[in-house]
């Protein structure tokens, strides 16, 4: 559609995504200069309606930000008072002690905190300061300038026919055209992905890793909340199937937030994320807890775990990749927010600086420095070697040896270890149906475990049937002929909104369906699927989850 004339808007920043990271940018932009035109493209319907709420907020970067944060009413309302951590099994549970655990793994001093309702507040900041934020605005293609560099995005296409072609009712969209233009899509977004290929950014860089993080928001009964409280769990039900964990986060109004994770480079095609999920829940800790409660809200995303090694250079010719775009969560911490504002502040001032030479359009060299040696590069350096060590050895040598690490790290600034390489690719790391058992999952009983439909409606979630997929199969034979007959399918199963279905009947080939109007954008399949035959592209604007403002 790249020759499709539309109207153009000039602007001194163009960001794309309303998260943690594009807000901040946003606001110290304008902070650093009033006069500049700032605009943050967000594709959801609202600012929020993609953040996936329910997280224990670091609030290092938003004291770097906005120090004066409390006296403004930012919604952090809950600290942390009490850091639990346990190791199940399938019928009990062994606390793990605090002392021994290095001092960065503490959670107090932290907040729990509805992320969707942190980024609502931090847009009312942004738009104070003069910033134009536009939500349901997708942003579909990036603009070129004549030597190469990102000078723009199109946004707000709409109404194209199922065929991706422009119809009687369709929205061409327009260009919004920057001096710089500051990417901060989140984990896998599809421009992030364009560019960090164009321009090889990922060069002598390790792989990205990713896990699949699902949550729940759960109203329990008052007698048994303890707001503050956070708990977090490894073991059981994963076991050795795959790396991951659980927490249960306790917030605000009798709510506690149910999450679960599990590590993409599993290798045995027939697991079940999801399922694991539903029967995490069974364990006898947490179905006493919810007993008597009720969900309120389901989501999931996939969350980077590479780390310092995988992080791709975050400056290129035009622009820069913020927070989740460029892979900024601390593992063991489960902790992305901090680092995704203090890449946006320091993205903002390396921007501002070059405007002030009177440059645009050129690479950031300023901020990919900051970036890897300033305070995201050190909290993310010290935490390096926890994830591969987890995949290489498994939970239990882990976490003698990760823990062992931190503490290196902390106290003598260096590791023993060096930098211990991730290896393959999470697709890469998936093995053939034939080589690995089929697993049996008990069925959801509606009560404290349900089916992935009903629970999609709790995310509620909306496409337009008539629009085309945004979901696009680069072979829809390979579908059949690599991931099914050879991997079995394993995307009816690592998708945790049942987007994709093989039909079967006797005697026929499977049929792969892609109901992608069920999806949650947690962009699993652009990562797991071992053909990497699926990718994940924007739908129009106010497609997707809606989560609710809690």
């Amino acid at each position: 559609m790249s020759n499709i004339e539309r109207e153009a808007m000039e602007y001194d920043v163009v960001i794309v995504g309303a998260g943690p990271a594009g807000l901040s940018a946003a606001i110290r932009l304008k902070q650093l200069d009033a006069d500049l035109n700032v605009v943050v493209l967000e594709k959801g319907s609202e600012v929020g309606a993609h953040i996936l709420s329910g997280a224990v907020l670091d609030p290092s970067g938003l004291d770097a930000l906005i120090p004066d944060w409390k006296a403004k009413g930012a919604p952090l309302n809950t600290p942390v008072k009490t850091d639990n951590f346990y190791m199940l099994g399938a019928a009990g549970q062994i606390r793990i002690p605090n002392f021994p655990m290095p001092p960065l793994m503490n959670n107090h001093g932290n907040y729990i905190v509805s992320m969707g309702n942190v980024c609502r507040w931090m847009a009312e900041q942004a738009e104070e300061l003069g910033v134009e934020i536009f939500p349901g605005m997708s942003c579909s293609e990036l603009i070129y300038g004549d030597n190469g560099e990102v000078k723009g995005v199109v946004a707000g296409v709409f109404g194209l026919e199922a065929d991706g072609t422009l119809g009687p009712d369709s929205e061409p969209g327009m260009e919004l055209h920057g001096k710089y233009v500051l990417l901060s899509e989140g984990v896998r977004g599809s421009l992030s992905k364009e560019v960090i290929a164009k321009y090889d950014l990922s060069a002598g860089r390790d792989v990205q890793k990713h896990g699949l993080g699902m949550k729940e928001i759960w109203e329990i009964d008052p007698a048994k909340h303890v707001e503050g409280t956070v708990t977090h769990t490894m073991g059981w039900p994963l076991g050795g199937k795959a790396g991951g964990g659980a927490f249960v986060y306790h917030a605000e109004n009798n709510q506690v937030f149910i999450g679960f994770v599990v590590h993409l480079n599993y290798k045995n095609p027939n697991l079940f994320p999801y399922m694991e999920f539903q029967q995490f829940k069974h364990h006898p800790m947490i179905a006493e807890l919810l007993k008597g409660g009720k969900r309120v809200a389901y989501g999931a995303r996939a969350i980077s775990e590479g780390g310092y090694q995988s992080m791709p250079k975050a400056a290129f010719p035009g622009g820069a990749l913020l927070g989740c775009s460029v892979g900024l969560v601390n593992v063991p911490r489960i902790k992305g927010n901090h680092n995704a504002m203090l890449s946006g502040k320091a993205a903002a001032e390396a921007v501002v600086s070059a405007l002030k030479d009177g440059r645009s359009g050129d690479t950031l060299e300023a901020y990919e420095t900051e970036l890897r040696s300033g305070a995201v590069g050190k909290d993310l350096k010290k935490v390096r070697n926890v994830k591969p060590l987890w995949s290489k050895l498994g939970l239990f040598p882990s976490l003698a040896l990760g823990g062992f690490d931190m503490w290196c790290n902390t106290i003598l600034g260096t590791s023993l270890f060096g930098t211990v390489k991730h290896g393959k690719s999470d697709a890469a790391s998936t093995g053939k149906a034939s080589d690995y058992p089929m697993i049996d999952y008990p069925k959801p009983d509606g009560v404290l475990s349900f089916d992935r439909l009903t629970n999609v409606s709790f995310a509620a979630t909306n496409h337009e049937e008539s629009q085309p997929s945004h979901l696009r199969l680069a072979d829809p034979a390979v579908a059949v002929s690599t991931d099914y007959n050879v991997y079995g399918g394993p995307a009816a199963r690592y998708c945790p909104a049942g987007v994709y279905e093989y039909l079967t009947e006797e005697g026929q080939e499977p049929k792969f369906v892609v109901n992608f109007q069920n999806c949650v954008h947690c962009k699993t399949c652009d990562i797991k699927e071992a053909s990497q035959n699926i990718t994940w592209t924007v739908p129009q604007g106010g497609d997707g989850p809606n989560y609710p403002n809690m």
